[in-house]
């Protein structure tokens, strides 16, 4: 099936893998979509396409290791299980895998916000700063106020006949809650392709700068931001078109260089100062990075 770059939210579950069991249909479901999918206990490389609305999926049943990545990033991986959720807010065209760790049912629930009433829970809750505010995005976490309202949602949806002033009700307080409780603001309008704020981003480059010989993983770093490892990457991308761990290497080599150029000490002590414990190990990189050797590099100067 050949997957496109955008997709609305009716056909999304489409492309999500999976068989429907359940849908939202008829007038009760104007202001939110919603979707019930049992899906396979394993499942190789989907595509997946972007959305304007922002959107949950929520993990009914089963537990699994989940993997998501974009762009050919590395797969980053949660262990989710019922109670998990994701929220997804756009953006771009991403990549997910998994595979279940037993032999439990894998259920899933999509639910779909449409935006003139996530609008409106944003004004109400952020006033007349609403046009600079967002919601996050989120991988794998729980949260029981949410269990709660999706859970009288999926009754619903399972219903022949939904109460439409019922399923107004719950799509408003599930925006509501969505906006007080994952709602953020910009320094700045939030553009079509998101990334990390300035002064976010500031903070990590900063702190890397300040930790250039430590091992800084993904999750360090998405910690630093208060985000999920697999959105950080992807906004800490959009905003400097390099993955965190592309960047940090760049901050290496080029200390190395300065180093190289504006010290006498040895390729050893100037190994270990950007983080390297082996200095054939750094050697190798070195070269790969920068097309010489560092003894070579340094009779260039």
């Amino acid at each position: 099936m050949q997957v496109p770059q955008t997709t609305s939210a009716e056909a999304f579950w489409r492309y999500a893998g999976g068989t429907c069991l359940f849908e939202s249909r008829g007038e009760a479901w104007r202001d939110i979509k919603a979707w019930i999918t049992a899906m396979p206990l394993v499942a190789e490389t989907l595509h997946i396409p972007a959305v304007s609305e922002p959107f949950l999926a929520w993990t009914t049943s089963g537990e699994v290791d989940f993997q998501e990545r974009e762009d050919g990033q590395p797969w980053i991986t949660n262990r989710i299980q019922k109670g998990s959720f994701f929220l997804t807010t756009g953006g771009n065209p991403y990549q997910i895998r998994w595979r279940t760790v037993n032999n439990e049912p894998f259920e899933t629930m999509l639910v779909f916000v449409e935006l003139p009433v996530l609008q409106r829970a944003l004004e109400e809750v952020f006033g007349e700063d609403a046009e600079r505010a967002w919601l996050r995005d989120a991988s794998a976490f729980d949260d029981e106020g949410l269990n709660a309202l999706l859970g009288l949602l999926r009754e619903e949806v399972m219903r022949e006949q939904a109460s439409p002033l019922f399923v107004q009700s719950l799509a408003q307080a599930i925006a509501i809650y969505l906006a007080r409780n994952y709602g953020v603001m910009d320094e700045e309008t939030r553009s079509s392709s998101p990334s990390l704020p300035g002064h976010k981003l500031k903070q990590i480059t900063d702190w890397m700068v300040a930790h250039l010989a430590e091992d800084v993983s993904l999750e360090r770093l998405a910690a630093q931001a208060e985000l999920s490892k697999f959105h950080f990457q992807r906004l800490f991308k959009s905003a400097l078109g390099v993955s965190p761990s592309r960047y940090h290497l760049n901050l290496r080599m080029n200390h190395a260089r300065q180093l190289l150029r504006e010290t006498k000490k040895s390729v050893v002590e100037i190994a270990l100062e950007v983080g390297y414990t082996d200095p054939s190990h750094f050697a190798k990189l070195f070269r790969r990075e920068i097309g010489l050797s560092p003894s070579d590099y340094r009779r260039q100067r």
